[in-house]
C-alpha cells in the first residue's frame, strides 16, 4: 500500500464545525488541512522535539482549497498527501479530504517552506528532513499529478 493510499489524518466532523447551511463551513476546511500539515512535518520528522532542539518548522506560502462535495456534522473524514514536488526548501504538496464513502469532499494544493526560527528565514532542510522527504517521494513514485493541481482561478470564457 503506497502512503497516498493511506490516510495521514482521520477525524469525525465536528458540531463547531457546521454552519448556518448544515454542513461543514469554509474555515472549518481549512482548518483540517492545517492539521493534516502538521501530521505531515511529524510524518518527515519535524515533530515537537525537533522543532524545539534544532528551530525548524514549515510555513505554507501558498494554499488552492477546492469544495467539491459537503461534508455533514459526525461524518467520518480522512486526509491524504501526495507530494507533486519538492527542493531544498519547498515541498509542493497536495491533499485530498474524503468521507468514509471514499468520495472527495476537498482538495487542497499547498507550496510549504522550510524556516529556520533563529534568524525567522527560510532555509534548506536539514539533512534527516531531507532523507524523509526522499522516502516519501519514492514511495509515491509512478502517482499520476492530480488532474487539479496547476489550476488557476478564473471564469473560463467560451
Amino acid at each position: 500500500m503506497s502512503y497516498i493510499d493511506r490516510p495521514l489524518l482521520e477525524s469525525a466532523v465536528y458540531s463547531n464545525w457546521i454552519d448556518y447551511n448544515g454542513h461543514m463551513y469554509d474555515a472549518a476546511y481549512a482548518h483540517v488541512f492545517s492539521l493534516a500539515v502538521d501530521r505531515l512535518m511529524t510524518t518527515i520528522g519535524i515533530d515537537h522535539d525537533f522543532r524545539e532542539r534544532h528551530h525548524y518548522t514549515i510555513y505554507t506560502l501558498e494554499t488552492h482549497l477546492r469544495y467539491l462535495k459537503e461534508a455533514y456534522g459526525g461524518q467520518e473524514i480522512k486526509v491524504a498527501v501526495q507530494l507533486l514536488d519538492y527542493d531544498k526548501k519547498l515541498l509542493h504538496v497536495f491533499f485530498v479530504m474524503e468521507n468514509d464513502a471514499g468520495e472527495r469532499l476537498a482538495t487542497s494544493e499547498q507550496m510549504l517552506l522550510c524556516v529556520n526560527m533563529k534568524e525567522r528565514r527560510s532555509t534548506p532542510f536539514p539533512s534527516s528532513i531531507v532523507t524523509s522527504i526522499e522516502d516519501l517521494a519514492k514511495e509515491q513514485e509512478g502517482h499520476a499529478i492530480p488532474s487539479e493541481a496547476g489550476q488557476k482561478i478564473g471564469i473560463r470564457r467560451h
